[in-house]
């Protein structure tokens, strides 16, 4: 009998209270009229896919978005089901799904936990008050203390923060207070990001016009070492560029787009890697709702990996992760020495301490994580 082999889910829901000023991700604020209707597409989609990964089980689903705790647990009970009802889920399978401390309570955390969802990635950003409404988010450090305190309470033991440094009027002080506070939490797992300006946000108009106040580029530099040194101080691991998690605590589904892994990025615009291919669903949430059952209606910009890409994506999506890239591993899917690919890169960024190599892998050092876009760059093959 053949062994299945595993894949992670992706369900992207657009939908959230309010556009927080820095995100330039697909979603949209006051649109209930399109709850019902979009989970009724999603659920074609699913029931689509179904015949297509009958050899495959599920061992990740991430539920994204927007804010996906924005709907109603029915409709989210109607997803989960769905999910169960179309493919092979592992039992050992994580299950998250992101929140946002503004559209949770203790009896809607209660039944997520009854319908599977075992992890939790809640976006904080900030713990000050002051800081949340200078980046628009729809909550207050308040309701996150006390949606933490109520997620323990029944019963979920896999809780991810979400945290950013490098905001608006942030002072080092704010930092440092936000990663003492959250450590004291405990959580299993955190995410520390640096605020990048996207175009087309508010955010990106203010500063246009000089008038958003960042910290300097040393400052957000030192709360980034600064993450680092407390994080692992207080027992994460640090083990991707932004992410620290204690022991076996890892987000199995990240870990799938770091390490070349397949998944299916199920609702609008989500993004899939299926059989050598990428390819993403279209942006336009009406279109999505009148086509999601016939999926190459609703898949665009299909493109097979080429060899040279391939080599490409294993090195700057593998240089994220703070274990880097085993030499074995590249030969395994290769058949070829990563020094016959890249031996001239990787002399000159061991030279320049950027990259060393121990244990048979590839990794950044410490002046590489700062600088890792730059290093990334490096293995672009002409």
């Amino acid at each position: 009998m053949l062994m299945k082999k595993n894949i992670g889910l992706y369900l992207h829901i657009p939908f959230c209270i309010s556009k927080c000023r820095y995100c330039d991700f697909l979603s949209k604020a006051n649109q209930t009229s399109y709850f019902e209707p979009y989970v009724q597409a999603l659920v074609k989609e699913i029931q689509a896919y179904g015949e297509l990964l009958i050899s495959y089980e599920v061992d990740s689903v991430f539920i994204g978005g927007g804010t996906p705790t924005i709907l109603p647990i029915p409709l989210l009970e109607k997803i989960l089901f769905e999910l169960y009802r179309n493919f092979t889920i592992i039992p050992t399978a994580e299950i998250t799904i992101e929140a946002n401390p503004g559209t949770l309570s203790k009896i809607q955390l209660q039944r997520l936990n009854e319908i599977n969802i075992n992890r939790l990635s809640i976006g904080l950003q900030a713990y000050q008050d002051s800081l949340l409404q200078k980046l628009g988010r729809g909550h207050r450090l308040e309701q996150f203390l006390e949606n933490y305190a109520a997620a323990r309470a029944v019963g979920f033991n896999n809780i991810s923060i979400d945290l950013m440094f490098g905001l608006p009027e942030q002072k080092l002080e704010h930092w440092e207070e936000t990663l003492s506070q959250i450590i004291t939490l405990n959580p299993e797992h955190l995410s520390c990001y640096s605020l990048i300006i996207e175009e087309g946000t508010p955010f990106h108009i203010l500063w246009d016009k000089n008038q958003l106040q960042l910290p300097t580029e040393d400052e957000t530099l030192y709360m980034y070492r600064k993450c680092i040194s407390m994080l692992t101080q207080a027992g994460y691991e640090h083990y991707e560029i932004s992410n620290f998690a204690k022991r076996q605590k890892e987000s199995k589904h990240n870990l799938k787009y770091w390490t070349g892994q397949e998944y299916i990025g199920l609702g609008v615009g989500a993004h899939s890697f299926f059989e050598q291919q990428r390819y993403n669903n279209i942006e336009n949430i009406k279109q999505y709702i009148e086509k999601s059952h016939h999926l190459q209606k609703i898949q665009i910009n299909h493109q097979m990996i080429t060899l040279k890409e391939s080599y490409e994506e294993t090195m700057f999506l593998g240089l994220r992760l703070i274990d880097g890239v085993s030499m074995d591993v590249f030969y395994e899917r290769f058949q070829k020495k990563i020094e016959d690919v890249y031996g001239i890169v990787l002399n000159k960024m061991v030279d320049q301490e950027l990259l060393k190599i121990e244990q048979n892998k590839v990794k950044l050092t410490s002046k590489g994580l700062e600088v890792g876009n730059l290093v990334f760059e490096q293995f672009l093959l002409e």
